[in-house]
């Protein structure tokens, strides 16, 4: 039987930034040919329509209808949400809210664009990624005069780095609604066996442990392997790796720094090392070819096929209801060895939510923003509900949370003050895309001067940013 496929949760995890910018030929696929006729249609243009002007100055006392879009989808999910409209609710029995699940950040975008009455008035998204193109748009409104006049002092209520992927220049138009942290999960089992009596915290020891637990058949093939540090698994894509780097795309002139920061050769070269430590990379990426699907019964941490792997927090909730056939823990994701001081970080992200610039009712839509994202009680209970980390100071210490261990070292991950998120870009995670791009070419071989190709990635996320700006 395949595991509860959370699909929301994975629309979360794939989401790619694809608003605000002319497609050009060569990052036409199949999701750019979707902005082609897009923009073919009028609904996509040089930067964003301008977006349809709402109001605040609504009466949040008075009887109102919001509408609430989320990408919620799954039952329990949506059950979570309802039961948390419903105490807003009780709060303010003024207000109405009509919720719309399973709604993608590209028909929020068109909807935000056109305007009109059956445009929403609250919005969330499972992307960070897109925070730039809310803020620069002006799609999203600008939460600080609400924060300011209802006495909401944000840099108080959430973690920094929660803060920092909800606002863009300056702009603060959206506010975190539960965060993703992610961990290493591993296999107490294959530890025990491999004489190995703790997680590891740098790269050498992550490297060590994975050649000791890469197990073979007689006949050569693997039969497990340590770590899998490909690319291409799962959620191994390169911005969540290299986030135990605290590395800095830009400079402060907002220009890709990649090649000049010598903490990118040495995540690309650790990376390699990892690879070539357990069989190199042909070896090792027919293997992962094999592997099943990471949501289904057939993940490849749950079949013993890997013994070390980086996940985030929801992992532990469904090997709970896998009935994982091993004892398995989690720890924070190895650090470079010249930071080990920072063991304990990782890599943030998580949904947003913010009010439509287009709604006429800024302020009732204020109301509900507030409640989701302040409020302790109610970020404890969501959290709790679909088993997320929560996105506030206070929640992320209350005694109401979740007691479990493994979900608890994702809470002591997500206060970190050296965890990291990919910061908000204008033209969405394109510079992301970009970085994936380059790591799948330089895990197989294809970059023989790592240095020159870094120096050709910041020329082309450059060229991207300012295309978008133009």
């Amino acid at each position: 039987m395949p595991l509860p496929r959370p699909a929301a949760r994975i629309r979360r995890h794939r989401a790619r930034a694809r608003a605000c910018r002319r497609p050009r030929g060569r990052f036409l696929g199949p999701g750019r040919r979707l902005l082609v006729g897009l923009a073919a249609a009028g609904l996509l243009a040089a930067g964003c329509a301008r977006p349809s002007v709402g109001s605040d100055r609504d009466d949040p006392s008075k009887p109102v209808t919001l509408t609430f879009w989320h990408g919620w989808s799954e039952p329990g999910e949506v059950k979570a949400i309802n039961d948390s409209i419903a105490r807003f609710e009780k709060l303010h029995p003024n207000i109405t809210v009509r919720a719309v699940g399973n709604v993608s950040d590209d028909t929020m975008n068109q909807a935000l664009r056109a305007g009109g009455s059956n445009a929403p008035d609250v919005v969330s998204s499972f992307t960070t990624n897109n925070v730039g193109q809310y803020c620069s748009s002006g799609m999203w409104a600008d939460l600080d005069p609400f924060l300011k006049k209802t006495g909401v002092v944000k840099e108080k209520v959430f973690p920094k780095t929660l803060l920092d992927y909800t606002q863009y220049r300056g702009r603060q138009c959206a506010l975190p609604l539960l965060a993703d942290a992610y961990g290493l999960y591993y296999n107490k089992d294959a530890f025990r066996r491999a004489g190995i009596d703790r997680p590891p915290h740098t790269m050498s020891e992550l490297k060590r442990d994975a050649a000791k637990l890469t197990r073979r058949t007689p006949n050569g093939s693997y039969q497990q392997v340590g770590f899998m540090p490909n690319f291409r698994l799962y959620q191994n894509s390169p911005d969540r790796l290299f986030a135990q780097w605290g590395p800095r795309y830009f400079d402060h002139n907002g220009k890709a720094q990649l090649a000049k920061d010598p903490k990118t050769r040495d995540f690309f070269t650790t990376q390699r090392a990892l690879i070539n430590a357990q069989g190199g990379y042909p070896a090792m990426e027919k293997f992962r070819a094999g592997f099943g699907d990471e949501m289904s019964s057939q993940n490849a941490f749950l079949r013993q096929k890997v013994a070390m792997h980086m996940d985030g927090e929801w992992r532990g909730l469904l090997l709970k209801e896998a009935k994982a056939p091993f004892a398995w823990g989690v720890a924070p994701m190895p650090v470079p060895d010249d930071q080990a001081d920072a063991y304990g970080r990782g890599y943030l992200t998580g949904t947003v939510a913010g009010i439509a610039h287009s709604s006429q009712h800024q302020n009732a839509a204020w109301e509900l923003v507030k409640f989701l994202t302040v409020n302790t009680d109610q970020v404890v209970a969501f959290a709790n509900a679909i088993h997320n980390v929560p996105s506030t100071n206070a929640a992320l210490t209350s005694p109401k949370l979740d007691a479990d261990p493994a979900f608890r070292t994702f809470l002591d991950i997500a206060r970190n003050p050296r965890s990291t998120a990919i910061p908000p870009s204008n033209n969405g995670a394109m510079y992301i895309t970009s970085l994936q791009d380059f790591g799948y070419a330089e895990e197989a071989g294809k970059v023989p001067d790592l240095g020159a190709g870094l120096r050709r990635l910041d020329a082309r996320i450059d060229a991207d940013n300012l295309q978008s700006e133009n």
